[in-house]
């Protein structure tokens, strides 16, 4: 686990800080991460992707080119991102090289590429993107079964956003949602490596510093539809594509997330260990794979999963996931099944923590999801020590999972 989280003031605020000094390789990385400033947070489909692009283009001054070029040459890479709920900056070099890095940190910062150019080369890129995107089925019946379960929400639309959104874009919109919602005061720092804690509070201060205060706000939590909806899209494809979804009523902040975990284990996140495998793949080879996983962040909590089929088997892989998931949550598992997701949880442990950014990445979700550092490590003693009936338990009373919607890609009809 990492060392701690600390903290450092920047002006009237306390930023946390997930640290931990390893020197065994000289190497130092550094995230900010902005809460509450990723997809969820669009204002318009797409901006917060296009924002992280952004800063990927360098600074006006040097152009995308020259700053990509200034970076290469100290091997540093620096890298904007987004997710659902947050805006990530990361930043990682030799320790050599670090203080380097910063500084041109710093500089992005200072000035990021507002440039028109700069708008009509991200906007060309994510064109593209979105013109492969019309064609891939995965996607389609992803982003389909999003709007299915959560209807008239942000994660309804189409957060990477669609090419009427992408060409009405303005360089003020990037503008403003930069200097909106990455501020002092909603990052959390996430920095390890070959450094100490006074160095790394050193650069944090003149990077920090930079930013304005912004407007905080909690993420909206979301529910997921219990209507049980099938949507069918009609597409020139040879298979069928089928995404499914369902309500989980469990929140984040759960103290026994070690059952949620074995019960998405054994349902459909095992391969070949999972049910939806066994009796779709193994016993009538519907597929080539199928998986399920039950989600669980500050904004959702929901079953989803999906499976390709052929078209003249798709009924019966959809009526098959229904009645896999009905008998899971009804009867729940066995003796065998539980003892193999024990030996398997506990023995595959030390691979999830091996390297930094590992043990950094899951520090970072024991603080934001407002975790013990040693939460872990307590979920593991509780695998090995819960019981078949406690599992059961858990399980069949989660009736709400049977709740499937369903969104497929599919050949609705022989067209000339």
């Amino acid at each position: 686990m990492a060392e701690s989280v600390k903290e450092i003031h920047i002006k009237d605020t306390s930023v946390p800080v997930v640290f931990e000094e390893g020197k065994y390789i000289p190497i130092v990385s550094m995230q900010l991460v902005f809460q509450n400033a990723g997809h969820l947070s669009n204002t318009i489909d797409g901006l917060a992707d296009m924002s992280a692009k952004l800063f990927n283009e360098g600074t006006s001054k040097e152009g995308s080119v020259g700053f990509a070029t200034k970076l290469d040459a100290h091997a540093v890479d620096l890298h904007a991102g987004v997710g659902r709920e947050s805006f990530v900056l990361e930043l990682s070099a030799l320790k050599s090289e670090f203080p380097y890095a910063v500084e041109r940190l710093v500089e992005l910062l200072k000035d990021p590429n507002y440039t028109e150019d700069a708008l009509e080369q991200i906007k060309h890129q994510k064109m593209g993107w979105l013109t492969q995107k019309q064609s891939d089925f995965d996607y389609i019946a992803a982003a389909s079964l999003r709007e299915t379960l959560f209807k008239g929400s942000a994660l309804a639309k189409p957060y990477d956003g669609t090419v009427e959104s992408i060409t009405a874009l303005k360089l003020e919109d990037i503008k403003t949602f930069i200097s909106s919602k990455l501020g002092y005061n909603n990052v959390i720092a996430v920095v390890g490596g070959d450094i100490t804690f006074k160095e790394s509070e050193k650069y944090l201060e003149a990077i920090l510093t930079l930013l304005p205060k912004v407007e905080k706000k909690e993420v909206v939590s979301l529910k997921a539809s219990d209507k049980k909806e099938v949507k069918l899209i009609d597409e020139e494809t040879q298979q069928a594509y089928i995404f499914f979804g369902s309500p989980f009523n469990y929140a984040y902040s759960e103290k026994d997330q070690y059952k949620a975990k074995i019960a998405e284990y054994l349902l459909g996140g095992a391969g070949f260990g999972s049910r939806l495998m066994e009796e779709i793949r193994v016993k009538r080879g519907l597929t080539y794979g199928v998986y399920a996983s039950l989600r669980r962040t500050k904004s959702v909590s929901y079953l989803s999963g999906y499976l390709q089929t052929k078209l003249s088997t798709q009924d019966e892989a959809k009526d098959l996931i229904q009645s896999v998931v009905d008998e899971f949550v009804a009867k729940g598992i066995t003796q065998k099944e539980l003892d193999a997701t024990k030996q398997f949880l506990l023995g595959s442990e030390p691979l999830r923590t091996e390297t930094l950014s590992q043990r950094l990445g899951r520090s970072y979700n024991d603080y934001y999801y407002e975790r013990p550092l040693n939460f872990a490590k307590v979920q593991l003693e509780k695998i090995e020590s819960v019981t078949l009936k406690e599992m059961n338990d858990f399980i069949t009373s989660h009736k709400e999972l049977s709740e499937l919607s369903f969104s497929i890609v599919t050949k609705k009809t022989d067209k000339k």
